[in-house]
């Protein structure tokens, strides 16, 4: 059985990262390729999990364009070199955010295990 919890937690822990890593703004992470790196490998980590939500979950949040998320995970794994560096900055700018609130309160929403 897919535990949700789980999955929420491991994206929160990708969104936590790559906020880290892009502290310093968009001219460090486009002129820095170990941090497009650390960032985009985050991406991939955050799409994988997110595939293994439940659908119920998903089907609870569509405010969530889950499908995206996951074609996402599918141009990293197989068209790294179609990945458009200005599409990822504007990703980590205007969704990532978005995606981090729903997760907490996704998280905050399931029941605690005992």
């Amino acid at each position: 059985m897919k535990d949700d919890r789980v999955y929420l937690l491991h994206i929160r822990e990708c969104l936590s990262r790559i906020m880290q890593y892009t502290l310093t703004g968009r001219s460090i992470f486009i002129a820095d390729t170990m941090v497009q790196d650390a960032v985009i490998r985050n991406l991939q980590t955050l799409a994988e999990a997110s595939t293994r939500l439940s659908d119920a979950l998903k089907q609870n949040h569509p405010e969530i364009a889950w499908k995206n998320i996951a074609g996402f995970r599918n141009v990293v794994v197989h068209g790294y070199l179609g990945i458009d560096i200005e599409r990822v900055w504007d990703i980590v700018e205007q969704d990532l955010p978005r995606l981090g609130t729903a997760v907490d309160t996704m998280i905050k929403s399931l029941p605690r295990l005992s």
